[in-house]
């Protein structure tokens, strides 16, 4: 497996002036994330205080954005990190079917407003997941439910379906989708808890309960307490220095995921400090080795 020198988890602004910074200084960058970038700048009326892009829109910043790190040669891999696991000297990065290995991380990914539900946190691992296509294979002939949070997760539930005996789709958008065959759809529903009811899972809902063997929640941002396991958060915010250092060795978070304010300019800086941060770490882990 490539290891890479810098693993970059996010493609809004601190993502990728991360990666566009970390690339000027000729470090092997993984960056992961979606060519749609944020779906927070797209939708932007208009920007007013970014330097260089005055009375910007949302679309028009992002066509710029893309253009800076196309012109770079910088990749973007298209994928959803559920996990990262601090193994030392180096990071492994667990994707949608796939695993990633870096010496150092910046998570990049954006603020996660939402709160895990009631028995998530508790059943994670053991009856909870945020990767169906990670863990289909565990429930091959069994049942479970997806609770998608928009129509990209559709796509999972899909492949899921395709291994297990019976899907239930917790649709939590509007739309139509495209499911079918053995999902069954439920929409307009609210989420109370997750429990465990003697070998299958529960999921109580306003309108009633549904069993199964599993539960996946599908998520935009996994909440960065369940993405990286031992990380310090303060008000679901990560805790970072000035240099955008977390607890972890190696790890170091930008962007919205650190705190307000929540602004492109303020996230692109701090995407630019964890990469120069990021790169110090290496040029001292090296020295460490050659010792």
């Amino acid at each position: 497996m490539a290891r890479y020198d810098i693993a970059i988890i996010g493609t809004g602004p601190a993502g990728l002036e991360a990666a566009i910074t970390a690339k000027v200084r000729n470090k092997n960058v993984l960056l992961i994330g979606s060519r749609s970038l944020s779906s927070k700048v797209e939708k932007a009326h208009a920007v007013q205080n970014y330097l260089g892009l005055p009375a910007v829109t949302g679309e028009e910043m992002q066509k710029s954005f893309l253009k800076h790190v196309d012109e770079m040669g910088i990749t973007i891999t298209e994928d959803k990190i559920t996990t990262v696991y601090a193994m030392g000297e180096f990071f492994a990065l667990q994707g949608n079917g796939e695993m990633y290995e870096a010496d150092s991380v910046i998570l990049a990914c954006g603020m996660s407003v939402a709160k895990p539900f009631p028995g998530e946190v508790e059943f994670l691992g053991s009856g909870v997941s945020y990767c169906a296509t990670c863990d289909a294979a565990l429930y091959r002939g069994k049942s479970a439910i997806v609770i998608g949070y928009s129509e990209k997760e559709e796509a999972e539930a899909k492949f899921l379906a395709e291994v297990a005996d019976k899907v239930t789709y917790v649709q939590m958008y509007e739309g139509e989708g495209e499911l079918g065959g053995n999902i069954e759809i439920v929409k307009g529903a609210k989420v109370l808890s997750i429990e465990r009811n003697g070998a299958k899972m529960s999921l109580s809902l306003d309108c009633g309960k549904l069993e199964a063997d599993g539960i996946f929640i599908l998520r935009e941002n996994v909440a960065p307490s369940q993405l990286v396991p031992g990380l310090s958060i303060e008000d679901n915010h990560v805790v970072v220095d000035r240099s955008l250092k977390t607890n972890l060795p190696g790890l170091f978070a930008c962007g919205d995921i650190t705190g307000a304010p929540y602004q492109y300019i303020k996230a692109a800086g701090e995407g630019n400090v964890a990469a120069l941060s990021a790169v110090n770490y290496l040029a001292d882990l090296k020295k460490k080795k050659e010792a």
